[in-house]
């Protein structure tokens, strides 16, 4: 599926800005042929939740429902007209002049539909019923309750619910003959790539021709033949991306170009060898964040200056990765990481995959039933992969696929679950990206049956908060005793720091090591380092997590989750300035 853009041969139109917007009551039917009734406004695209005022609304958990005024222009009669969603979170059912169009589950990979011309008037009405509800059979996965007296969603995850549009609504238009998708392919010899794109096209034509433009916009290569070599070749690298340009262009039998599309790609290599994580033959070690789509009144909604101000906020920090915790992240945003030269871990919504999950880890221990025997959704979880890869296949800065997090990993049915879908990852992505799963700490060197599936070990760990409460010298034994135990059973992978953090309230200090001061923030990633600091397979930390962010409220999360290198609005902590210091003192390739 290729990103909407304009071009020569094609017209873009935004539908960003406010919908009408229902909240239905209880009861209440809709009828997708008559105008919402009693509607307030609602900004597209963003999060309902923080854009009212009343409480009761806020957690609401049902059918949404949005409408917009949709004129087409007359220049567009000729053309093949497509509707697109970025993200509906989590169910979307669209409906055009009253027709039911499209359904898609799935609230954060993006969707679209061709428009029947027959159905169109001079005024369209286009309404979106949106769904908030979890359960089972999603990803993420959620606890469903409904009775005669509530409705309402458990997550089994620790971030907030958040519904709505969450990526722009787009109509783009293409010839009748046009580009369906590219896969820019190519093979690394030395200093020279052999490009051979794959490019899908749908109707009749005569030539296909392919141009390669640098980033100066300087045409390099041209042929037909589908294959070019490129000299000399500028890789794309961590902290220093270089994109380049391959524009495709359809003709007919006249010569004259029928459709074009330009994708912008870069060219790097991988590989896990040697206890290394290896880009362009290159040692790499993975310093940065897990993260969230999460921000003041947009919730998850899609903003690129938002994007644009974390992105300088890492780099000003030293800072060269990331990992989508726990969705794919906006297209808009992807691509931003491609420019700004950050490394990605792409992870799909595998989060809830724990019956009975409680953000204390320790509480897990006695979590009843088996996992397995209770989630339904594994054929949303290989549909969730296949529309991930097939979204992000051609982003550079992608290097590794995350196929879940924190899974019971431990009980029985977990490999069984598994096996297919990282067997799947594989098989998709023509570029052999390594597949990985965080590991939750329940799931022992001991116990796990997932490690041996995967290419990097990947650790989610939290001694000295969650466990060693408080206690940095018990906290550094058990972490380097388990971390070596790992390394004893699985010798030929590396392991890295997927999630490791505290909860901290800006403003917060003492002289002494008290939880949830600034001051034990600091301390705490001083124990970590220690330890990992001597581990010479150990190829990465992703702190926990770059900025606090919105969860339900409960004991252990009071305003939501509060283990920010930033605040919620992105004021820095401490532990922003000390980060700084070391990531930015170090080589961004492994010189620890």
């Amino acid at each position: 599926m290729l990103f909407p853009i304009q071009t020569t041969t094609r017209t873009l139109i935004d539908l960003s800005g406010t919908w009408d917007f229902l909240l239905p009551e209880k009861g209440q039917v809709v009828d997708p042929n008559k105008k919402l009734p009693n509607s307030i406004t609602m900004a597209v695209p963003a999060s309902f939740n923080d854009q009212i005022t009343e409480s009761k609304l806020r957690d609401y958990a049902g059918d949404i429902w949005y409408e917009k005024n949709l004129l087409i222009p007359q220049t567009l009669e000729d053309q093949r007209l497509v509707l697109r969603f970025g993200s509906v979170s989590h169910t979307a059912k669209v409906y055009f002049n009253g027709k039911l169009i499209v359904e898609h589950i799935g609230g954060f990979t993006p969707f679209e539909i061709e428009l029947d011309k027959a159905l169109m008037q001079e005024n369209n009405d286009l309404k979106v019923c949106v769904s908030s509800i979890l359960d089972s059979s999603t990803l993420p996965n959620a606890v469903h309750i409904k009775n005669e007296k509530e409705e309402k969603v458990l997550p089994l995850f620790d971030f907030f619910n958040y519904s709505g549009i969450h990526r722009p609504v787009k109509l783009y238009s293409t010839p009748q003959t046009y580009i369906e998708d590219i896969i820019v392919k190519y093979n690394v010899e030395g200093k020279s790539t052999i490009i051979e794109p794959e490019v899908s096209i749908t109707g009749d034509y005569k030539e296909l021709e392919l141009e390669l433009f640098d980033e100066e916009d300087a045409l390099l290569l041209q042929t037909t033949s589908g294959q070019m070599t490129l000299e000399n070749t500028r890789f794309w690298a961590p902290l220093d991306a270089y994109l380049y340009k391959l524009k495709v262009k359809v003709k007919d039998e006249q010569g004259k170009t029928i459709d074009t599309y330009t994708e912008e790609f870069g060219i790097r290599t991988f590989k896990v060898e040697n206890d290394q994580f290896l880009i362009n033959g290159k040692p790499f070690y993975f310093q940065g964040f897990g993260k969230h789509e999460d921000f003041p009144v947009l919730g998850k909604g899609m903003n690129e200056a938002a994007y644009n101000y974390d992105f300088n906020l890492m780099k000003w920090m030293g800072a060269n990765s990331l990992r989508t915790a726990h969705y794919p992240y906006a297209e808009e945003f992807m691509r931003m990481a491609d420019r700004a030269g950050i490394v990605v871990i792409d992870e799909v919504p595998g989060v809830g995959l724990f019956s009975r999950f409680n953000p204390d880890v320790t509480k897990n221990q006695g979590a009843a039933g088996n996992t397995w025997e209770i989630v339904k959704s594994f054929d949303n979880h290989k549909k969730v992969i296949q529309e991930l890869i097939e979204r992000d296949k051609n982003h550079a800065c992608v290097v590794m696929w995350a196929v879940g997090n924190e899974p019971a990993a431990h009980q029985d049915g977990a490999r069984e679950y598994f096996e297919p879908l990282i067997n799947l990852a594989r098989e998709l992505d023509w570029n052999d990206r390594p597949v990985i799963i965080p590991n939750i700490v329940n799931a022992t060197p001991d116990t796990d049956l997932l490690a041996d599936l995967v290419d990097v070990i990947c650790l989610n760990r939290y001694y000295g908060w969650y466990i060693d409460h408080g206690d940095l010298d018990a906290a550094k034994v058990h972490l380097k005793e388990e971390i070596e135990k790992w390394r004893e059973k699985y010798p030929d992978k590396p392991i890295m720091f997927t999630e490791f953090g505290v909860d901290t309230i800006q403003g917060l200090r003492s002289i002494h090591d008290i939880p949830y001061t600034e001051e034990y923030q600091v301390n705490f990633f001083k124990a970590q380092f220690e330890v990992i600091d001597q581990l010479p397979y150990f190829i990465g930390e992703h702190i926990w997590n770059f900025a606090d962010f919105e969860t339900l409220p409960f004991i252990r999360r009071i305003d939501g989750n509060k283990k920010g290198v930033f605040t919620r609005e992105r004021k820095p902590k401490m532990i922003a300035h000390s980060l700084k210091d070391r990531w930015t003192s170090t080589d961004y390739f492994g010189m620890k």
